[in-house]
């Protein structure tokens, strides 16, 4: 066994024995990547499903700076098992975007999260939403090989999870 192999072989065995059953981890290699520019007045979610689409990246992960016009983002309500969701109708800089991209529904998901400021240098995050409209945007795509991890809807979260 690989030594990379051998170390995630461990981790899994070691959480089984500490009673975390549903902890998944698997080594991956990553390929091929994309960096580019989004478009001026897109949506920032939309543009980066599409480019997925596009570009043949059912499993990967998404990274991206630059800024927004306005931003939509959401936070998890664990026990209402709900999103909810602001709007920042103001011009932010994208400190940080980082997420991935698997499979739902037999297409690209884009799963990301976002950390905004503002020009007083307050700081807003959470789930990238749709209505978050691009000022410019730099962005890299880099697509893991190997089986995709599918979205599925996990009972004990209400959320949208990775299957093994």
């Amino acid at each position: 066994m690989q030594p990379t192999r051998k170390l995630a072989a461990d981790l899994q065995r070691s959480a089984i024995e500490e009673g975390v059953q549903d902890m998944m981890i698997r080594q991956v290699k990553f390929s091929k990547g994309f960096v580019g520019r989004l478009s001026h007045g897109a949506d920032l979610l939309s543009e980066l499903t599409t480019l997925c689409s596009e570009k043949d990246v059912p499993f990967g992960r998404v990274e991206a700076i630059g800024a927004v016009q306005k931003a939509r983002i959401g936070f998890y309500n664990q026990s209402k098992r709900e999103y909810e969701f602001i709007t920042l109708d103001q011009p932010l800089e994208i400190m940080n975007l980082t997420g991935n991209v698997s499979l739902k529904d037999d297409k690209p998901m884009v799963h990301a999260h976002i950390t905004l400021g503002d020009r007083d240098g307050k700081a807003y995050g959470g789930h990238l939403a749709p209505g978050t409209i691009v000022f410019a945007c730099e962005y890299i795509i880099q697509r893991i090989e190997g089986d995709t991890y599918m979205r599925d809807f996990d009972e004990e979260t209400g959320l949208p999870l990775w299957k093994s």
